[in-house]
């Protein structure tokens, strides 16, 4: 979800500007928020990474380089989500820009529920807070506080941050979140379909409240979810089992939720990613893993052969945003 970032003209005049010439490169991985039954509390960092690279200009002008997914439809003036974060995160460090010459390279694709615009915001608020001073720079703790307000939520910013399984919750508006390490034979694999679903439609589609034996059993399925995905995958797929979300948004991804009720059938963990309408298999093993991508590839071409699909074999990202080149 993007939000709409707006810096009093005043206070941006009057701070110091970053000098020209500094530049910094940030790598950052796609994200699978929920996982099924975790709805907005869990999320997943995976092996498809973002490239933002940023350097500081004297003219005042903006540069904008962009390839990849979006490269034919997204903005490249300040408009863009990228531009907004990082004026923005250096707004708050008490800094701003005279000009930026910007290069994003694309992989994670937009709209299918892989976290594109929480990865965006990560990338732009982890290069802004390389960029300023080092005695003004912030902690990963104040990336993450900034991106959820962003956001208006933690589940794909935190993972995006610290990678692997981040456990995030909120109170008021403090945002808060831990990471766990995952087991070393689980492999996400993802299908992703050639038709985009904003998060803003598929949260139309949820009820405002749900019963309690429903909010029990989910609890108890995130709970063991959590067991599954660090301790014990073979309860990946009763891990996964989902009572708050996913059967309210299958009537806008028919052949995403077609996809996942006939993959758990067969006995794979699968859930919808994110907001959908991404495809996501939690498998047990390279074997399981194998056998999860053949199964997609013959099951979407006798079911949905109107729908393209692109499946890839992930691993989870251990690292999070990663800042791999700095030129001071």
């Amino acid at each position: 979800m993007e939000t709409t970032l707006t810096i009093p003209a005043e206070s941006a005049a009057g701070a110091p500007a970053i000098p020209a010439g500094q530049l910094v490169t940030v790598r950052v991985p796609a994200t699978s928020a929920n996982l099924g039954p975790g709805y907005d509390s869990l999320g997943l960092a995976l092996s498809l990474h973002d490239t933002l690279t940023v350097e500081t200009l004297a003219s005042g002008e903006l540069e904008f380089e962009l390839s990849g997914e979006g490269a034919q439809t997204l903005p490249r003036d300040a408009s863009h989500l990228v531009v907004k974060a990082i004026t923005e995160a250096l707004h708050r460090l008490g800094f701003r820009h005279e000009g930026l010459r910007i290069t994003a390279d694309n992989v994670n694709p937009h709209g299918r529920g892989l976290g594109s615009s929480a990865s965006a915001v990560v990338a732009a608020v982890t290069a802004a807070n390389a960029l300023v001073p080092e005695a003004s720079r912030r902690d990963k703790d104040w990336i993450l506080q900034l991106t959820s307000e962003m956001e208006g939520h933690p589940d794909n910013v935190a993972p995006a941050i610290f990678g692997g399984l981040a456990l995030s919750w909120q109170d008021s508006d403090r945002y808060s979140s831990t990471r766990a390490a995952v087991a070393g034979s689980v492999i996400p694999v993802v299908a992703v379909p050639d038709f985009e679903l904003s998060t803003a439609a598929a949260r139309a589609l949820l009820p405002a409240s749900v019963g309690h034996h429903a909010a029990a059993m989910n609890s108890g399925r995130a709970a063991l979810l959590i067991h599954a995905l660090t301790q014990k995958p073979e309860f990946l797929l009763p891990g996964t089992r989902d009572y708050l979300h996913q059967s309210y948004r299958a009537q806008a991804m028919r052949p995403s939720a077609d996809l996942i009720a006939a993959l758990r059938r067969e006995g794979h963990a699968a859930v919808v990613s994110g907001a959908g309408p991404t495809v996501l298999v939690l498998a047990n093993g390279a074997v399981q893993a194998r056998t999860v991508v053949d199964f997609i590839g013959s099951f979407t071409a006798g079911n949905t052969p109107e729908v393209g699909w692109h499946v890839m074999t992930l691993a989870v990202d251990g690292e999070g945003a990663k800042v791999e080149v700095h030129r001071r």
